[in-house]
């Protein structure tokens, strides 16, 4: 189980699919702090739910839970976390079925929660496709520093990391800082819209397939559902404030793919 700190008990109830994150801090004469990472927890169990999600949120993450598998791959769909931490024993599907599932849809870094320190087991779950675990009973303090060092693995690898900034229109996109502006405007971008943004903007104006996208981006060789590139797409056209009916920055070619191109060049 999770290792409770002193006092043993959650501050306030954490329903399924609720999210809850710290206020947004601001240094005197610095920009708005945001949330360090958005972290999926699926723990069936209501109490260590709740204990996670605050030593999560003290921690600066903003923190969803599901305490099922059914309902913890939709999440991932619908929220796209930075991290997921899984627990093992859920009441619908099976741990090591879900975190299959979850390869089938999503590259997101998976914390794995067990409670037997068995090897075999543990070896299967990384080969099946676990980045990251953790044994019961684990403190908070050990479950922030596997997150840490996942998101640092994951942003070491992101398509186009060391590279230059790329200048579309008034779109600024750096990714070795993983930063980008529209019109001098920061972008607040989830870790798969802000990898997706910047793989487009290093391929432009060329047009990018959707199954380049899915092997690039969601590390998906063979393919997968076009719906997930649709989705995150779908996302990132309301940032750049653009819908699919009135492009500015983001075109469709019909039956090809897509590509990212300043506003007087769409075509």
């Amino acid at each position: 189980m999770f290792a409770f700190p002193a006092g043993g008990e959650a501050k306030a109830a954490l329903s399924p699919g609720q999210v809850v994150a710290a206020a947004p801090t601001a240094p005197p004469g610095g920009p708005t702090v945001s949330a360090v990472a958005a972290v999926l927890v699926i723990e069936d169990d209501l109490r260590i739910r709740e204990s996670l999600a605050d030593a999560l949120v003290a921690a600066g993450h903003a923190v969803r839970s599901e305490a099922t598998g059914s309902s913890a791959l939709a999440a991932v769909i619908d929220w796209a976390p930075d991290v997921v931490v899984l627990d093992l024993g859920l009441p619908d599907i099976d741990g090591a079925d879900v975190l299959r599932m979850l390869r089938g849809v999503s590259p997101v870094p998976v914390i794995v929660a067990t409670a037997r320190d068995d090897e075999a087991q543990i070896v299967e779950l990384l080969d099946r496709g676990a980045d990251d675990y953790v044994v019961k009973p684990y403190t908070a303090a050990q479950l922030e520093a596997r997150i840490r060092a996942v998101l640092r693995r994951v942003e070491a690898g992101a398509p186009g990391a060391g590279t230059g900034e790329v200048v579309i229109g008034g779109l600024v996109v750096a990714p070795a800082r993983r930063e980008a502006a529209l019109d001098g405007r920061p972008l607040e971008l989830t870790r798969l819209e802000f990898d997706l943004l910047a793989h487009l903007a290093q391929r432009s104006p060329d047009v990018v397939t959707r199954r380049e996208l899915l092997a690039e981006v969601w590390r998906q060789p063979y393919g997968g559902a076009d719906k997930t590139v649709d989705v995150h797409l779908s996302w990132l056209r309301r940032k750049l404030g653009e819908t699919g009916t009135a492009p500015v920055y983001l075109h469709t070619v019909r039956g090809v793919g897509l590509k990212l191109v300043a506003p007087d060049g769409g075509g």
